[in-house]
């Protein structure tokens, strides 16, 4: 993560580094995601290009500092237009299936989330047992409204200029640019979707992807106490990626997880797995300090 005047180049597959104190090099093959949080780096097309190589992605923020844009790779040497065409035809019903049980999970999460804050989520497990195939009567919107006011308060909005939400914004847009790295890696575009169809959304398939775990950043920006959002917030939730976690039943960092997920999303949705599950286990408590791979 960049937060300061730098220059980005990149010699013998290593991220140069510049800054007015230091020099660091990066290896490429140990970058998952660069984010620039500053519009004060100069990076060549040099270091985009060979960062793109090695399938990770480069996040770049405007001047308000929230992520702007990110780079997605023309294609994915997995890529072919059996590919693409698998993805176009995908089986609705297994569509219906995947989609309710990533609601189901999300809204476990949430009222996990709450639980583990000492929080009452009672009202929303009605609302879980209420859940029909492919959320028809969308209790995922009537959950998120009931769960932002439990956990924010009964005035909270996410319309709401507010540092909370900037930290929330922020927070997904680094875990939706995780599950597109690993969307496109697999071969498939990420403008298609499964329930998301904005036609001016590039990253439908990553936003339906990623909702069981938005409640991982949700129960960050409650626990991390703040007024704005600093560079250590930031690090902190950039470091969620590295947040130890279950997922069916078994230990993962957290990037590594949402790798799982997608990889078994996109096999059921194309018919090579019989069955799809999806759980995921956040622990009590959210670490809040910063990275240490950050200039």
């Amino acid at each position: 993560m960049l937060t300061q005047h730098a220059k980005v180049s990149v010699a013998s597959h290593s991220l140069v580094v510049q800054t007015n104190e230091d020099t660091l090099r990066i290896p490429i093959d140990d970058i998952q995601v660069l984010l620039i949080g500053t519009t004060q780096v100069m990076i060549s097309a040099a270091a985009i290009a060979a960062l793109a190589e090695g399938e990770a992605k480069v996040i770049f923020c405007g001047r308000d500092g929230q992520p702007i844009t990110e780079t997605v790779n023309e294609y994915s040497s997995r890529q072919s237009l059996q590919t693409i065409q698998k993805q176009n035809n995908w089986n609705q019903n297994r569509i219906e299936i995947m989609w309710t049980s990533i609601v189901s999970e999300k809204i476990t999460n949430q009222i996990q989330v709450l639980n583990h804050l000492g929080l009452d989520g009672s009202n929303l497990g009605q609302e879980l047992d209420a859940l029909e195939l492919n959320d028809i009567t969308n209790r995922e919107a009537v959950v998120a409204r009931r769960y932002f006011q439990q956990l924010f308060g009964p005035n909270f909005s996410r319309d709401d200029f507010d540092p909370r939400n900037d930290a929330l914004n922020y927070g997904y847009s680094i875990l939706l640019s995780a599950i597109n790295r690993e969307i496109v890696a697999n071969g498939y575009l990420t403008a298609l979707g499964i329930h998301h169809y904005n036609q001016n959304n590039l990253f439908n398939l990553g936003s339906d992807l990623m909702e069981p775990f938005r409640p991982i950043v949700d129960q960050f920006v409650y626990t991390y106490k703040f007024s704005e959002l600093t560079p250590d917030v930031k690090f902190g939730l950039v470091d969620l990626l590295n947040l130890e976690m279950t997922i069916n039943g078994r230990q993962a960092i957290l990037r590594n997880a949402v790798a799982e997920h997608v990889n078994r999303c996109l096999r059921y949705l194309s018919g090579e797995l019989d069955e799809f599950e999806i759980e995921v286990n956040i622990p009590n408590e959210v670490s809040s300090h910063a990275i240490n791979d950050h200039v």
